[in-house]
């Protein structure tokens, strides 16, 4: 007989709906103003909480950006995954995984910019921090099994290849501060520096 998984408890469900208001109105007033020009005060007040309960969740303002673009990060890879399933080609599945993820990154580029920097600097024993890390071994592990296709290259190599691969995609978005440059031209730019590696003997 399978077993059941306890139902949380209530004190469990308040504190997951108000990590959900806190989530939604950092969301929503990162994406208004950027991180830069919102306070945790007016985070708070928008999520109808206290500041005290606030820190509770997220002791900095990098913390609750880690909070909301983990989120959204995440969905990106899920969906850059189910294309990359369905695309024979090494270079178009992995372009396939990276694309959404850039795409997200750029949605609010001081947002975006700032999460990278969060993700290199922040304290790696913070959960948010430590959640961004793994979505970011995920999306390699994502990488390195569609390099590993019909055995174009070892398990091994293929983490290593996926692991610079990742890099130069953050290294794309990190280096783009412009709100101007073009999603389209830093997925090119990516692609070109992809090409190559994967050509490389």
């Amino acid at each position: 007989m399978p077993a059941v998984s306890p139902q949380p408890t209530r004190r469990e469900r308040n504190k997951q709906q108000k990590l959900d208001r806190i989530t939604a109105a950092a969301g929503e007033l990162f994406a208004e103003h950027g991180v830069d020009d919102v306070t945790t005060q007016q985070i708070a007040d928008k999520a109808d909480i206290g500041t005290g309960t606030l820190f509770l969740y997220a002791k900095t303002k990098g913390e609750l950006l880690l909070l909301v673009q983990n989120a959204h990060y995440a969905e990106a890879l899920k969906r850059g995954r189910a294309d990359a399933e369905t695309i024979p080609d090494v270079l178009d599945a992995v372009m396939a995984i990276l694309q959404p993820i850039v795409e997200c990154n750029r949605v609010q580029v001081d947002n975006g910019r700032t999460y990278l920097k969060e993700m290199v600097f922040g304290d790696p024993t913070e959960p948010r921090h430590s959640e961004a890390l793994h979505i970011v071994a995920q999306t390699e592990e994502a990488i390195a099994a569609v390099l590993a296709r019909g055995g174009m290259l070892s398990a091994a190599d293929a983490a290593t290849a996926a692991h610079v691969i990742s890099a130069i995609m953050f290294l794309g978005m990190a280096g783009s501060a412009d709100p101007a440059s073009r999603v389209e031209d830093i997925v090119q730019d990516v692609r070109s520096q992809v090409r190559l590696l994967l050509r490389s003997p």
